[in-house]
Parts: structure tokens; sequence; C-alpha cells
């Protein structure tokens, strides 16, 4: 670590452009926000849900067929997904999602696959509407007390509003920007994805605390280079972890829908992250430790 008086960040072009950047973070908050307002009005609700948050059927039907054709005979509102071998790719099965019976979707698939769905080729799970909406409540209740929780931590480590604030407000676009961005894209989310929102709060916090940490403690550096040096430990992190994700991601997707949304959300909010950490609160922090002296 340099010790000496050289700023390790070119002090002239972070102290004239550090305002413009955190007000990119601001804009991507405020625009997912605005898009999660406008899709709660437009459907009731702040994300799209599996029939495990919603009640329905899951099919899976251990077959090789083309799901493409498959899929042009299922009822609007079913998804389907292919199950893979995880070393050849080759399709093993595929599953079949619906807020229809079983009596409805069984006779369809059979009728286009030529012959009879049992016990040996195919399995059945069903959830009610009661129970899937009693299971979303508990997991959106989570969701929420865990942010709660954050915060107490988070105020009782630093004791100072404005720098306490910042990290909540970067925990908050690390859960919003993928929430926006799953909506957009109409995917539907399981209890899987819930808990992968959940993880987010512990990958965002980690990085904001080591920002807030080293910019309000480490006086013996220049507020610039105790910025960067945050900023090398924290994106180290943040990429490594992001690598990781990213390829467990490209493995699973054909193999297990569950692991590849978990992985999908998790990427989505990691390069959140790296936005909302080192634009969004870095500048908060740098504009506060000027305001209060503490160079």
């Amino acid at each position: 670590m340099n010790m000496t008086n050289e700023p390790i960040l070119k002090k002239d072009w972070y102290d004239k452009y550090y305002k413009l950047l955190g007000l990119l973070a601001f804009i991507l908050m405020f625009s997912a926000l605005s898009y999660l307002i406008y899709f709660y009005f437009k459907t009731g609700d702040i994300m799209y849900k599996d029939v495990s948050l919603t009640g329905g059927t899951i099919i899976t039907v251990n077959s090789d067929a083309d799901i493409n054709e498959i899929e042009k005979i299922l009822p609007e509102g079913s998804t389907i997904r292919k199950l893979s071998d995880i070393q050849t790719g080759k399709q093993l099965a595929f599953s079949v999602e619906t807020n229809k019976d079983v009596e409805v979707i069984k006779p369809l698939l059979e009728k286009k696959l030529g012959y009879n769905l049992t016990e040996e080729n195919s399995s059945t799970e069903f959830t009610g509407s009661s129970l899937s909406a009693s299971f979303y409540k508990e997991l959106r209740t989570a969701l929420i007390l865990a942010f709660a929780l954050m915060a107490i931590v988070v105020f009782f480590l630093f004791k100072t509003g404005v720098p306490s604030l910042a990290v909540l407000q970067a925990g908050f676009t690390d859960i919003i920007v993928p929430l926006a961005v799953v909506d957009l894209i109409g995917f539907r989310v399981s209890g899987a994805g819930i808990a992968a929102f959940l993880m987010l709060i512990g990958y965002s916090v980690d990085t904001d605390i080591l920002l807030t940490n080293r910019a309000l403690r480490k006086r013996e550096l220049k507020i610039n280079q105790r910025i960067f040096s945050a900023f090398l430990t924290g994106i180290t992190m943040t990429t490594t972890s992001l690598i990781a994700v990213l390829l467990a991601f490209f493995v699973t997707r054909n193999i297990s829908p569950v692991l590849s949304e978990i992985f999908m959300i998790l990427s989505i909010g990691l390069v959140t992250d790296i936005l909302s950490t080192w634009l969004g609160n870095a500048a908060i922090l740098k504009w506060y430790c000027e305001k209060k002296r503490i160079y």
C-alpha cells in the first residue's frame, strides 16, 4: 500500500467528476424504482411469480422431444424448460409449469407425445394457491426483515446518518435493479429467486461497509487514496464472485432451473453492486468527508 503523500487516484479527475458518477448511480436506482411502480400498477404485483409462489402444476417428462413444438400446444401463461446432461448437453427431460390443473395439461402432452404419461416416464407436482400465497408472504417478510436488520447493524457500526444511509441506498439499489431487470425480460421468479435476493443483501453490505470503514477511519491516507484503496479490494472481491456465478449460470441453465435462476439474479445483482457502491456510495462518502473535513 502506498503510504506516501502522492495520491493513488488522480485527484483532479476524481474531484471533478465524482458527483456526476454518483448521479449516474442515482439515475439507475430511480429508473428501476419507476419501472417497478409502473409494473405494479400494470400487473398488481412487483414481479412475475412461478407456480411455487402462485400455485399450480409442474409436470416433468423424461423425453428429448422438441420443447418448441411442445410449447405451441400449452395454455397461455405456461412455461417449459429443457433439462440436459451436464457433460454432454443432451436433453434428458423437460418440465412444464402452469396454473392449470393436471387433468387439463396431461392430456395435451400425451396427445402431442403420442403415449401415456406414467410414473415411470414422468413426475407431477401440484401446489395449492393458498399454500403458495402463504409461502410467498413469508419469503417477502424475510426479505424485508433482513434489510431492516442490515440497517440496524449499519447504524450501530458507524453511528452517523449520511454514511449509514449511503450503505442502505446501495443495498436498496442492489435489490430493485435486478428485480426490475427480471420483470423487464418477463422472467417468473420462484422461491429460489427470493432466496437469491436475500443473498444480494449480504453481497452488498460487504463492499459498502468496506468502503465506508476505509473512508471514515483510515485517516493516514487522503480521502481519494482511501476510496481507491477500498476500490481495489472491493472490486477484486466482487469480480471474483461475478466470474464464479456467471460460470455456474452457464453450466446449470439447461440442467437445473432452480440453480440457474439463483445464479442469474446474483449475476445481475453483482454488476449492479459495482455501480451502486463505487459510483453512488463512494460519491456520497467523498462529499460527506469533504464537508466534515475528514481528509
